[in-house]
């Protein structure tokens, strides 16, 4: 990433017994952790979430064996390795419980529920102690009916310290009722409600703050504005448009009496 190579560059002729222990770690070829306590004020994932979500193998991939699972009440769903950030090798078929995904879905959101890390653990069955893996997880996709919103298939990427991850990360606007712009009666047209980013698996926000509180009438926030680790690498223009405060009828009425 830009921050880290640019550090690179910077101490590459400088003993190693002052590198910063990231820098050092580079060098070596060593993978470069990160931790949410680097920059300050940022989102943090609330632990009442933490979950570790319990899973089963499946042997077959087929419409017959994914139509058996749902009826058991299970979730056909799929834990791959990461590469380029999005799913890879090392796939394993597994299935999942309906009944916890929902209350996650519930509990946490749909949005929020595939920017947030938990804990997977594959059984030989459910009431089986034998544990074939466990591994820190990425929900990469979730797939629901489109009449009735039941959980259809869930695919997982696993998520080491060193993994980076393809995350779409939820979007949550504050400062509404101090804004200039919609104090006045104008409108906030909201443009986008998730953000691709780049992330190192350790620092995968749960989502992040936009702040509206000293937007005036017209005025807009791009993607480039919107405060996040350094360590996040965006996957779109930071030119393009987050929000904007568009003028209302009242604005307008104001404007014309003064």
């Amino acid at each position: 990433m830009w921050a880290t190579r640019h550090l690179l560059r910077k101490t590459a002729a400088i003993p190693c017994r002052s590198l910063s222990h990231a820098a050092a770690a580079a060098l070596s070829h060593e993978p470069v952790l990160f931790s949410y306590d680097d920059v300050e004020g940022l989102p943090k994932p609330d632990p009442k979430f933490n979950e570790t979500i319990f899973a089963i193998p499946r042997i077959d991939s087929g419409k017959r064996t994914r139509n058996k699972e749902r009826k058991a009440g299970r979730v056909p769903s799929i834990v791959f390795e990461q590469e380029n950030g999005q799913e890879g090798g090392n796939k394993r078929l597994i299935s999942v419980k309906n009944t916890q995904i929902r209350k996650l879905i519930n509990h946490v959101g749909y949005s929020f529920l595939l920017s947030r890390l938990f804990y997977l653990e594959v059984r030989a069955d459910f009431d089986s102690d034998e544990i074939i893996e466990k591994v820190r997880a990425l929900p990469r996709k979730l797939h629901l009916h489109s009449g009735t919103d039941a959980v259809l298939n869930i695919t997982f990427l696993r998520a080491p310290s060193d993994a980076l991850l393809k995350v779409d990360v939820p979007l949550v606007f504050q400062g509404e009722d101090v804004c200039p712009g919609l104090r006045k009666g104008s409108l906030l047209n909201t443009i986008r409600r998730t953000v691709k980013y780049h992330c190192p698996a350790d620092i995968v926000p749960p989502y992040i703050e936009v702040d509206l509180s000293e937007l005036d009438v017209g005025q807009k926030l791009v993607m480039g504005d919107l405060k996040v680790h350094p360590a996040l690498k965006l996957l779109h223009s930071p030119d393009e448009p987050v929000c904007k405060i568009m003028g209302g009828r009242a604005s307008q009425e104001s404007r014309k009496s003064k």
